[in-house]
């Protein structure tokens, strides 16, 4: 618990960037009498311990700002943020260095919190027989099709995308396209489904493959883009090099093994497979239906993001690629898997 003192001094780190013990100690001296040097240093010591700040430098330019944990997780006010259309990008280019810093994404409580509810999957999973649970799959599957194709512009319906993976009959007034782009995620969910061990230990090439189920017929490149792509609604740039792009995924690839829980390894692929864009499209396509064989292979609750808002979805995404920051997307996230035990497999 920090005490007030040292509340000011993270508010004021936080307000003005990387700022020196010196002016740390004039700004809090005008509300706090007695602030020695000594009392300032251990106050920033204590910030620093809480992994709330970092120091740079030696001891007489050192600099203190706020910690990249800190500004991953901290909470933002979205509705302010996306209300400026000329938004500061705290890095508008890929950052290697932000791998280094996912981990421990959820408190112990939340991760006790989880694990309690995924329990209740695993039981009511347990109790069903192979003909309900069959079902089950299916109700995830076509509402997961429907809404990650949603999420990427398609204009199916619910009811439409029901009809075309039950019956194979296609909507009036859609593209070949869109009809398609449903069609591959049943095909690619069918396939994580029946693979379920395969991705206990996650390899680029598995990475690979499943794009390639998901891009079958669209017109897209298979494996690692060799061009360049932009991403609509932001300034944000995606790495422009074949092989920076793979050694990316190679580092993502480790971290994720390297990860312990489920919920984590699913949100950090999620997130960063849209954050590295390795391909020329179906990115973020790809990033859902991963991180559903993670959760599936580590025998968690997959989910179907059927109830979550399209643009608060995007506005997740893109304020982890112009700010670093995962506290948006993480909330989302984790309500959506908390509905999805509580939907389905009851």
């Amino acid at each position: 618990m920090l005490n007030n003192r040292q509340k000011m001094i993270f508010n004021y780190i936080e307000q003005s960037g990387a700022v020196s013990r010196e002016q740390i100690q004039e700004a809090v001296s005008k509300e706090f009498e007695k602030c020695s040097k000594v009392t300032i240093l251990r106050d920033l010591d204590v910030l620093i311990a809480e992994g709330l700040i970092s120091k740079t430098g030696t001891t007489k330019s050192a600099l203190y700002a706020l910690s990249i944990k800190n500004k991953l997780l901290s909470e933002v006010d979205v509705e302010a943020y996306f209300a400026n259309d000329e938004r500061k990008l705290e890095n508008n280019r890929f950052n290697f260095e932000i791998m280094s810093h996912l981990s421990n994404l959820l408190t112990s409580k939340e991760q006790q919190e989880y694990a309690h509810l995924n329990e209740q999957y695993l039981k009511s999973r347990a109790e069903m027989s192979p003909t309900i649970l069959r079902k089950e799959f299916e109700r995830l599957t076509i509402e997961l099709a429907w809404k990650s194709s949603k999420i990427e512009g398609n204009t199916y319906t619910l009811l439409d995308t029901e009809r075309l993976l039950k019956d194979n009959v296609s909507a009036d007034g859609k593209t070949e396209q869109e009809t398609q782009m449903i069609i591959n995620h049943k095909k690619a969910l069918d396939y994580i489904i029946e693979n379920t061990n395969e991705y206990k230990e996650l390899t680029v090439r598995k990475i690979e493959e499943l794009h390639r189920l998901l891009v079958e017929g669209l017109g897209v490149s298979y494996g690692v883009r060799q061009t360049l792509v932009g991403i609509v609604g932001t300034d944000y740039k995606p790495l422009d090099n074949e092989f920076q792009i793979k050694e990316a995924l190679e580092q993502l690839v480790k971290l994720v093994n390297q990860t312990e829980n489920p919920l984590e390894k699913a949100l950090i692929t999620v997130l960063m497979i849209s954050y590295i864009q390795p391909f020329e499209d179906g990115n973020k396509r790809t990033s859902r239906i991963l991180g559903n064989a993670l959760l599936l292979a580590n025998d968690y609750c997959p989910l179907s993001y059927k109830s979550v808002d399209e643009v608060e979805y995007k506005k997740g995404v893109i304020l982890f690629y112009e700010q670093n920051n995962i506290s948006y997307f993480k909330k989302l996230f984790l309500e959506q898997f908390e509905q999805a035990v509580k939907k389905y497999f009851e």
